[in-house]
């Protein structure tokens, strides 16, 4: 694949991929950012590797999906300031409801387990289909769904609407 083509299969997807990490990453931009970064890189320097047997965004999709769990293994844990205030917890009368339902959800989203927070992010988010899903998460497509069930009970417990 030349550094042309390559280039072009990632401006279709971009907008996609960082989308489908900052599901992932619980709305945290920054790290969201961090990781589709680190996953390009991967990628591009992968490039030779990309044989078409799947779609590209399939195969960039598993790369960042690795870079996500990567990250969460080498993660070391916060340490949490308990002098300080948590005001990013409080909605602001400034904030509008559907940030306020935006941030909920990706609260939501940061408790549920890796697996289940990546079938949901690709079939809500990236609308793909669970065929599709199961190539990128190395799962069974019985085994998909079951994980997508799970989290849907999961995310209704933890969104109090």
């Amino acid at each position: 694949m030349t550094r042309e083509e390559f280039i072009g299969l990632v401006r279709e997807e971009q907008v996609s991929l960082r989308r489908f990490l900052l599901a992932l990453c619980g709305g945290d931009s920054d790290m969201a950012d961090d990781l589709a970064q680190e996953a390009l890189i991967r990628a591009y320097v992968a490039s030779d590797s990309f044989r078409g047997l799947s779609k590209f965004s399939t195969w960039l999709y598993r790369i960042a999906y690795n870079c996500f769990i990567d990250k969460c293994r080498r993660k070391a844990p916060e340490k949490v300031n308990l002098d300080a205030p948590a005001v990013g917890n409080i909605p602001s009368s400034a904030s509008s409801d559907a940030s306020f339902r935006y941030q909920q959800l990706y609260m939501a989203l940061e408790k549920l387990p890796e697996k289940e927070r990546a079938c949901i992010a690709l079939f809500y988010f990236e609308d793909l289909p669970v065929k599709e899903i199961t190539r990128i998460l190395h799962m069974a497509s019985g085994t998909v769904r079951y994980t997508l069930t799970m989290a849907r009970r999961h995310l209704k417990d933890y969104i109090t609407l």
